[in-house]
């Protein structure tokens, strides 16, 4: 699997821009995923106030942001985009499926956008740079919100056959990719009916769908495109100044190790992102756990070397 990670001097290789009918059912898919869990969140509380909340629907809710977080961390991100290690074909396939279930897009476009995210950071080219507008404090505001949420109505025009032509070529991944909505929405389907089981009723399906289908989507999402914004405007450079990403402590639990963003960009292929003493990093201890299993070989672990480097 080849990770593209070279920084070239020419714009981005675009893909065919869509028709004016795609662009807008993209937009109108995007706004019920963004906007919809909120007005979805605001209606149900004031309806089931008293009612609404239930311990099995909170652990049921942590549970699959753990499992559907842990897809987009360790397979979205640090195996499919970056190559941090080889799976064999059973952890390769579950951890794109799980991933796809975590409804932040096909898993060839995420990849793809991200690859181009590490090519062009913080430049002309980034498909979500915090800094695009500019440096004073109404553009920097502009270009957070556009980093955290907005870049999602943009068209999307980055090329798979560049960006991702290694997934294009994998029949299990492509398959995976097609298979998109379908995961998505086995990702509702599977609080509802486990809310069925469980309580017996329509109420309790309902609730649990809210909380660990809805909401659990939602915090997830905003956690993902927090790395995009608040892990480029806010924390230490303790490894690279080539761009502006950072890394941002208080973010590392919910994020399973994603917000030690820094040591990321100085070393994108490394399975461990918290690499330095007490940086908390669940995905590259699950990493490990596969290694240690036989699932996972050749694993990318941080070197002294590139530890050297760090301005503690």
């Amino acid at each position: 699997m080849t990770t593209v990670v070279a920084r070239p001097s020419r714009p981005p290789e675009t893909a065919v821009r869509p028709s004016r009918g795609s662009i807008f059912a993209s937009r109108l898919i995007t706004a019920l995923l963004v906007i919809g869990p909120v007005i979805a969140l605001g209606v149900a509380i004031p309806l089931l106030w008293g009612h609404a909340v239930s311990l099995p629907d909170l652990i049921l809710a942590v549970v699959l942001f753990f499992v559907t977080g842990h897809g987009i961390a360790i397979g979205f991100h640090r195996l499919f985009t970056h190559s941090s290690f080889t799976p064999n074909r059973p952890l390769k396939i579950v951890l794109a499926s799980i991933g796809s279930m975590a409804i932040e897009g096909s898993i060839i476009g995420w990849v793809a956008n991200h690859r181009r995210h590490h090519m062009f950071s913080d430049q002309v080219g980034d498909p979500h740079s915090p800094h695009r507008y500019g440096t004073g404090a109404i553009a920097q505001t502009r270009g957070f919100f556009y980093a955290h949420v907005g870049w999602l109505f943009s068209v999307d025009t980055t090329s798979a056959d560049r960006y991702a032509p290694d997934l294009l070529g994998d029949p299990d991944l492509v398959v995976v990719s097609r298979l998109f909505p379908l995961f998505a929405i086995a990702s509702l389907a599977v609080p509802f009916g486990i809310g069925w089981l469980w309580a017996g009723t329509l109420a309790g399906a309902l609730t649990a769908l809210i909380w660990a289908g809805v909401v659990r989507m939602m915090v997830l999402h905003h956690v993902t495109w927090s790395v995009n914004s608040i892990c480029h405007v806010f924390g230490r450079q303790p490894f690279t100044q080539k761009d502006r990403s950072r890394n941002f402590a208080p973010l590392a639990v919910l994020s399973f190790g994603e917000s030690w963003h820094n040591f990321h960009h100085a070393h994108p292929s490394s399975a461990r992102h918290g690499a330095l003493p007490r940086q908390i990093d669940t995905s590259a201890e699950l990493i490990r756990i596969f290694e240690r299993l036989g699932w996972a070989t050749r694993v990318r672990w941080p070197t002294a070397a590139q530890l050297d480097g760090a301005r503690r």
